[in-house]
């Protein structure tokens, strides 16, 4: 038995009370999902900037009403520190969703990109360390990585940022090592890699590449890809995501205070991106026969991504579940019907 295993089952026989900040978000909605599922009580904070109420009545409607009735909703903002604080009252676990994510966006907008990222943060941090809760896991980026070439991904090299959003979630993890060192705040950082899955918005500029593209697919539009093609990333479904934020949270003593990278451990380039979700939406029934056409290379990428996952593994038993071809055709139903 695998330690998620192990680990859902102890919680289902003795719940516990977590806190998902961005409840209403992508991310955030799959982990009170699952949490709900496994018995949870949650408590969920979101001010719907990139979340959707329509994530929280799907979750309502793939959980049962005893479950459901475990989840508490407040509507606030993290860059106000009395509602950080009002939503930490006894809860064990945190697991920090909440920032305005995308590259592009934080370009546009750095002011903003700082105020939600670094201002809401610290703001979580303190209330965290108030209200002495056992264990504050918080999302990273990959984009931590900057410019350093080598690959894959390893935790203790990194380089120098390339966007304002690297800045902010680089600045997260500084944050992060001090409150422990300081306060003895337990805090890990979960390094994203490109996760995908159900409830990522495919609306919007700063949409994601897989739902942007699966959307355009449906929809019979172009699909542009961002340079050559041959730009690869380390494509990570949500589920796996959502495993490694129960591991970190529920992790041993040794295994909390650290930063993990979240991924498959492997790359799929642009062109053979393009190919799968082309391959799954044929699956189900939807015969997208255009080409993709080529723009310029986007303003603060990298231009390939891959992660080291052994650390996350030999210390918190990370194993994803999921390959990219998986995670594609598990959440291409939802896409087609989100679309429809």
């Amino acid at each position: 038995m695998s330690r998620y295993e192990e680990i859902k089952i102890e919680l289902t026989n003795s719940p516990k009370t977590w806190l998902v900040t961005g409840c209403a978000g992508f991310i955030g909605s799959n982990l009170l999902e699952t949490l709900l599922l496994l018995e949870q009580k949650v408590i969920g904070l979101d001010n719907f900037a990139t979340g959707h109420q329509h994530n929280l009545d799907e979750v309502q409607q793939q959980v049962s009403i005893e479950q459901w009735s475990n989840f508490s909703f407040l509507e606030g903002d993290i860059r106000n520190i009395e509602d950080c604080t009002k939503a930490v009252g006894g809860v064990d676990y945190i697991l920090h969703q909440a920032a305005l994510g995308s590259v592009p966006r934080s370009i546009a907008d750095p002011i903003l990109t700082n105020s939600a990222n670094i201002t809401g943060f610290l703001n979580m941090l303190v209330a965290a360390k108030d209200a002495q809760v056992s264990s504050f896991v918080y999302a990273a980026s990959s984009s931590t990585y900057g410019d350093h070439p080598a690959l894959p991904k390893v935790e203790d090299t990194i380089g120098k940022p390339l966007s304002p959003y690297a800045v902010t979630k680089y600045v997260n993890e500084l944050y992060a090592d001090v409150f422990h060192k300081t306060y003895g705040l337990n805090a890990t950082g979960l390094r994203y890699f490109n996760v995908f899955g159900k409830r990522q918005d495919p609306d919007g500029a700063y949409a994601a590449v897989i739902p942007k593209w699966t959307a355009a697919m449906i929809e019979n539009q172009d699909v542009l890809i961002n340079g050559d093609g041959e730009t690869s990333r380390d494509f990570c479904f949500v589920e796996n995501a959502v495993q490694a934020n129960i591991l970190a949270a529920t992790a041993e003593q040794e295994g909390k205070n650290q930063i993990y990278n979240v991924a498959l451990g492997d790359r799929t380039t642009l062109n053979t991106l393009f190919d799968s979700i082309k391959r799954a939406l044929q699956s189900n029934g939807v015969d997208y026969q255009k080409s993709p056409t080529y723009g310029d290379f986007r303003v603060g990428d990298v231009r390939h991504s891959q992660a080291d996952i052994s650390k996350a593994k030999s210390m918190i038993g990370f194993e994803p579940e999921f390959r990219i071809q998986q995670g594609i055709d598990k959440a291409m139903p939802w896409y087609i019907n989100f679309m429809s």
